[in-house]
């Protein structure tokens, strides 16, 4: 569970109820996940799989851009939504955004609040800023052939030795370009530069 930030006090004051937001899905895992949900309902939804009958989470994976859970046109067969009503999330807000192609990956939001449904100017607001977060976590344009084939090369076990080797350089031009590309991926070891680039489906 993410603390609370200064960025993302604004979905607490929207959202007063709860909220959960997945930044960056790409074939399975988001790069960011942002769990923000009475513990009660957390732990009633993850016992009962209510995941994959959720008709919010349906919705956030078949469309893009903000709709209240009341007007969802989905069926609801386990009542997912009349069980979180039970846990205060009375009104609720799915919103979602991609990268509009086909390679492209996915960031959404459900939103909640216990006393009155998201007025149209809170929906845009959602929206504007899951995009903006979405569009904050985009990969980098900017990592060589040659940096990308270092990361690929170390996600697949190979020692630094071996690299250079296999490449015909030495091992400090392999040094510089796994340096290059933590510094473009702002990552802290070669290893989450792998686990970025690979995140961001780069190699």
């Amino acid at each position: 569970m993410q603390k609370t930030t200064a960025q993302g006090q604004r979905f607490f004051e929207l959202a007063p109820a709860g909220h959960y937001l997945a930044l960056r899905v790409g074939f399975a895992f988001p790069m960011e996940e942002r769990i923000e949900l009475p513990p009660a309902w957390i732990a009633e939804y993850t016992r009962g799989g209510l995941m994959l009958m959720d008709p919010v989470m349906k919705w956030v994976y078949q469309h893009q851009g903000a709709q209240r859970w009341s007007e969802l046109a989905l069926p609801d067969p386990a009542n997912v939504l009349a069980a979180a009503a039970r846990h205060g999330l009375c009104f609720g807000a799915a919103v979602a955004v991609n990268d509009h192609d086909l390679k492209g990956q996915r960031s959404f939001g459900s939103f909640a609040r216990s006393d009155r449904e998201f007025s149209d100017a809170e929906l845009d607001e959602l929206l504007a800023e899951v995009e903006r977060l979405h569009q904050a976590k985009a990969p980098p344009t900017n990592l060589t052939k040659a940096e990308l084939e270092a990361l690929r090369m170390v996600k697949d076990g190979l020692l630094m030795k071996e690299i250079a080797g296999l490449l015909g350089v030495s091992e400090g031009a392999v040094q510089q370009r796994l340096k290059n590309a933590k510094t473009k991926l702002n990552a802290t070891t070669s290893s989450h530069a792998v686990s970025m680039a690979s995140g961001f489906g780069l190699i």
